[in-house]
């Protein structure tokens, strides 16, 4: 018996061990940003824009898509997210954060104090980001006005408070491997990839997703429940339930001006999104249009109301 005893203590203490091994939250090598660049502001601000970050955190009830001031709120079933201040403010921004720790941030969801950050933030996607993009993201950023309002804490129960939980999650669910060019595709085609999968994770809103918040690896783009509750997010593969009537220039086009080929124009979330898109170049649009128009087509339409 004493034995026995022993031995589950064993076991407990390297069960722990795994645990915190497992959750522990992993950064990038400072190596990557130790040599100097000069940043590309034009590429920052392009990077802003697909990212949609004034989407989230511009400050609500004003129109400038550069006061970072956060405070939007965003539902979930997990709790309530709140969209931080991500403006140059030193005191309730990031303007004291180094390029590094903002690339952790956006790349691997860990604060400039080591903490997991929730994936409301969709680093999921951000992590196939470029470094190189990043850093000019966050030298573009460095060039925005200062919002002196404090972030507002999320709303989130017991045990999805608990931070050190999302190392768990990110084990499940978090794949930091770049996206390499596919030489079979042209150079539109896998420009357009690296746009829609990584800072503009459009994978993030058009997927359905598992009980733990994970999207569904083969069911992407196939359309989901909207995260707030607010209905469906519609298909957007090649699948008679999704836009398979649309070719590589309609999809162009509708990020351009938020109209279909159908001419109904877009609204909800999706006009937010529109507000960034039509911001592109239109190469940078023709290859997502591209990119999109060749994924596999798969089944999933909104449920029928009750």
């Amino acid at each position: 018996m004493k034995k026995f005893a022993i031995g589950l203590v064993i076991l407990g203490v390297v069960g722990l061990l795994v645990f915190w091994i497992v959750t522990m939250p992993s950064t990038l090598a400072p190596a990557a940003f130790a040599s100097a660049r000069k940043p590309n502001l034009t590429n920052g601000e392009t990077m802003f824009t697909i990212g949609g970050c004034a989407a989230c955190h511009m400050s609500p009830n004003q129109k400038d898509r550069h006061q970072l001031g956060g405070g939007a709120a965003f539902g979930s079933a997990f709790g309530t997210f709140y969209a931080p201040n991500i403006s140059q403010d030193k005191d309730h921004g990031i303007g004291n954060w180094t390029e590094l720790q903002f690339a952790n941030a956006v790349m691997r969801g860990v604060d400039d104090e080591g903490q997991h950050l929730y994936p409301a933030l969709p680093y999921t996607s951000y992590a196939h980001m470029k470094i190189d993009d990043v850093r000019d993201l966050y030298a573009f950023m460095k060039t925005l006005p200062a919002v002196a309002t404090p972030s507002k804490p999320h709303q989130v129960a017991f045990p999805f408070n608990i931070r050190r939980l999302l190392g768990g999650w990110k084990f499940l669910y978090l794949d930091t491997s770049p996206i390499t060019p596919d030489p079979s595709k042209s150079a539109a085609w896998n420009r357009g990839r690296y746009l829609v999968e990584a800072p503009g994770h459009c994978a993030e809103c058009h997927s359905p997703r598992d009980q733990l918040g994970g999207i569904i690896k083969d069911r992407r783009f196939a359309g989901g429940m909207d995260p707030e509750g607010k209905g469906w997010v519609p298909n957007i593969t090649p699948h008679a339930d999704g836009i398979k009537s649309w070719k590589a220039a309609d999809i162009a086009d509708f990020l351009k001006s938020g109209m279909t080929p159908e001419f109904d124009s877009v609204g909800g979330s999706m006009a937010e999104v529109i507000q960034n898109t039509s911001r592109l170049s239109d190469a940078d649009r023709a290859a997502m249009g591209e990119y999109l128009a060749s994924l596999p087509p798969i089944p999933g339409k909104s449920p029928k109301k009750k």
